[in-house]
């Protein structure tokens, strides 16, 4: 159940950004039934990529296939559907003004013992002149199979490959349970 954490509200005023402090449970409904959707298709590509070839293999599903399904699950929907994160890997991914405070929020909740997988915020917030819905999800960093790719330790071929493909990779050292980022989600009103 999503509810209004007036913490985070007072700290998005702050920041200059409209929000009204609704809620509104079909949309929470439906963001959370994209989130599934979206993170059973990613996990299960980057299982079965594991299994067949091991974590540098694995790069190739976040690296490829992660914006694929992000835009198919929006094509879908009719949501603008991302992930972010304040320690990025792909620059593409960057968090703007609003998800960052949600992200810095989300941390401080998980800091203070909140569960992880169960950390979410929505609001309607003034975006552009235009009423948007906003939703966002932590994800918590699993042992498996984030770590080969996100943890303290990595593999000299993963390390090397990231390095490759993202030379200024900031999504590395994190712990089994840690916030590693966030869905992200949202779609105007009418």
């Amino acid at each position: 159940m999503s509810r209004i954490n007036p913490i985070l509200v007072a700290t998005l005023l702050a920041t200059g950004l409209p929000v009204h402090a609704e809620q509104n449970a079909a949309l929470d409904d439906e963001a959370r039934g994209i989130v599934k959707s979206f993170f059973s298709s990613l996990k299960g590509e980057l299982v079965a990529s594991l299994e067949s070839g091991g974590p540098v293999e694995a790069i190739k599903v976040c690296n490829d296939r992660a914006p694929a399904l992000a835009n198919e699950a929006a094509a879908a929907s009719g949501w603008r559907v991302a992930r972010t994160s304040l320690k990025l890997r792909n620059p593409a991914n960057a968090p703007d003004a609003w998800e960052t405070a949600v992200l810095r929020n989300f941390e401080a909740s998980a800091a203070a013992g909140e569960d992880p997988n169960k950390i979410e915020f929505s609001a309607v917030v003034d975006q552009q002149g235009q009423r948007t819905y906003r939703y966002m999800k932590a994800i918590p960093t699993a042992e498996k199979p984030c770590l080969a790719c996100h943890g303290k330790t990595l593999a000299p071929q993963v390390a090397a490959r990231l390095k490759e493909l993202y030379p200024d990779d900031r999504a590395t050292g994190y712990a089994a349970g840690e916030i590693r980022g966030a869905f992200t989600l949202s779609r105007p009103l009418q």
